[in-house]
């Protein structure tokens, strides 16, 4: 999967989760396997579980650290944060961690927002050193003064981070600029809190690039560095000096697999005990007619991830509107859907760039009205000045219309997404090549830098604060002057849009919010800036030889791992 995490908002799935539901197609599915069973468990042992990607890097505000994996293994497991996300009845809530004293306090003081948090005399990093508020201040000067940040969104709303107890002292007081709604994500979520003590006045990139020795989390880096053989294996071991529930396992082994195909194989045969799987299509009816001593969770109605066809508004030739809604027009995108994933009741593409869990939030229809239409695809590209060679190719001042198409390598399901896409575009009158990339060059380099004109993946929610501002205002759009900083990868620029998008980041009312958003995808969907495709589902797969209390609980947010250190095998 890959976190395009949408900024605090959002993670880029490259993974492109699975979309496995019941045939039927409706309610979340969740076979919990031996969870709640009277089991005896051994003490210890190792675990070894099957990963689709590595991160290109382990410095998590850098924009080389945009894999959702990376988070999922790592990040979640070592870095402390403000906020847990969990799950209330039907719903996921942020709940104030274990770190924390007491629930962190925020009042308003005029046009401005102050957020106080008070650090638990017990939160230490693993060489047992103090989180401090000197943490606090060094985490939001990096991001938000720093260069190649992944997302500044929210921190450079701070105006300042006071210590009124020293920097050493448990006490750290936000100063908002102006109120941000999404101030629980922040502190927390994708990116943690790090260790001044250890990374102040000292290359943070370079110090974290490669995997690091401290944590604040139940897990940490077998070793360091050396707990990460790239293209190979990231290894887990306990965090001896955690604060909480330490794990009863003494190790666990994410190994990366060449495929899906590959993932499935090691799974059946016992080489790995879990996997979080891609949708590939030779995989669907296997999963669904259910795999022996095998637990699944399945969440196919509040996915927090949504997988779109992301235009490059700066390059040829989609820096005209006009062409982008022709493109639009071109594309019959429920076919598409249904032909990928009709067979589990998933027929309906989407119409927002807002993920399923969010509900109805801001306009879910915005883009409804792109179906496909010929028609009306000769008279957008016909009044821009473009007309058909013999070929059937648009072409317009000595230029075709030809599109370069990229997604990740490898993935067989987006393979065929694309197939589809190349025959309705072509026929069109849009020439498609396809040119898929490994994730890491995609991901940590082309789209950020522009070097695309098309491309397919997910994007993925690090938060539950819903806010589509890092991906379309103008002021996020990554240039060189920037350090290719912010996510604002299609290059949008819709100066309408920017207002409305922003308020989503300050208005208190989720209504106010809502209906923000709501004409933020008006203008979006007007403008044609990217085109919305379908949901992911995630799914889970774990061997029932794993017994925990949350072992077949997928959180939407945290991902599968997030509470291993409650896991135990069988004896």
């Amino acid at each position: 999967m890959r976190r395009q995490r949408r900024s605090m908002q959002l993670l880029a799935l490259i993974l492109g989760l699975s979309i496995i539901a019941a045939a039927c197609g409706g309610d979340d599915d969740d076979d919990s396997g031996s969870k709640g069973e009277e089991t005896k468990t051994q003490t210890g042992g190792d675990l070894v579980i099957g990963a689709e990607q590595f991160p290109d890097c382990m410095d998590w505000i850098a924009s080389c650290a945009g894999s959702s994996w990376g988070s999922w293994m790592v990040s979640y497991n070592t870095m402390p944060n403000s906020f847990d996300i969990v799950k209330d009845g039907d719903d996921w809530v942020y709940e104030t961690s274990s770190m924390m004293a007491e629930d962190p306090e925020i009042t308003t003081e005029g046009d401005k927002q102050v957020v106080t948090y008070v650090i638990d005399d017990k939160a230490v990093w693993s060489d047992k050193t103090p989180i401090t508020c000197a943490d606090y201040l060094y985490t939001w000067d990096q991001i938000k003064n720093g260069d190649d940040i992944y997302d500044k969104t929210g921190y450079q709303d701070i105006e300042s981070v006071e210590c009124p107890d020293g920097e050493d002292g448990k006490t750290a007081v936000t100063n908002y600029s102006k109120p941000y709604a999404g101030w629980q994500q922040l502190f927390g979520g994708q990116f943690g809190i790090f260790p001044s003590h250890l990374l102040k006045g000292k290359d943070r990139a370079a110090i974290m690039a490669n995997g690091y020795d401290f944590s604040a989390g139940p897990w940490k880096l077998d070793g360091g560095a050396s707990g990460w053989v790239k293209d190979t294996s990231i290894t887990l071991v306990p965090n001896e000096n955690y604060w909480g529930k330490k794990p009863t396992l003494d190790k666990v082994t994410f190994l990366l697999q060449a495929d899906t195909a590959a993932e499935f194989e090691a799974f059946k045969a016992g080489t790995v005990k879990a996997i979080y799987p891609q949708p590939q299509l030779d995989a669907v009816e296997e999963i669904s007619n259910g795999i022996p001593d095998t637990g699944k969770s399945i969440n196919a109605d509040h996915t927090p991830n949504a997988e779109a066809l992301w235009m490059n508004n700066a390059k040829f030739p989609f820096d005209s509107k006009a062409v982008r809604q022709a493109f639009s027009y071109s594309l019959d995108r429920d076919a598409i859907v249904e032909a990928l994933f009709g067979g589990l009741g998933v027929t309906k593409a989407m119409n927002s760039f807002n993920q399923t869990i969010l509900g109805d939030f801001g306009d879910p229809d915005a883009f409804a009205g792109y179906t496909q239409d010929l028609d009306k695809v000769d008279e957008l590209m016909e009044g821009d000045g473009w007309a058909k060679g013999s070929d059937g190719i648009w072409a317009k001042g000595g230029k075709k219309a030809e599109i370069v198409f990229k997604t990740t390598a490898g993935n067989a399901r987006r393979e065929r997404t694309q197939e589809l896409i190349l025959e309705q575009a072509k026929d069109a009158g849009f020439s498609l090549k396809i040119d898929n990339q490994a994730a890491g060059d995609l991901f940590g380099d082309q789209l950020p830098k522009g070097d695309y004109t098309l491309a397919l993946y997910a994007q993925v929610l690090t938060s539950l604060d819903p806010s589509l501002s890092s991906l379309f205002v103008s002021t996020n759009i990554p240039t060189a002057e920037n350090e290719f900083s912010g996510q604002n990868w299609t290059r949008t620029d819709i100066p309408d849009a920017d207002e409305p998008l922003l308020a989503v980041d300050t208005e208190s009312d989720r209504q106010d919010r809502s209906d923000a958003q709501a004409e933020a995808d008006k203008l979006l969907a007007e403008d044609a800036t990217s085109l919305p495709l379908d949901p992911l589902p995630n799914i889970f797969l774990w061997s029932t030889d794993i017994v925990g209390p949350e072992e077949g609980e997928d959180n939407p947010i945290f991902g599968p791992f997030h509470d291993m250190n409650e896991w135990a095998l069988k004896a």
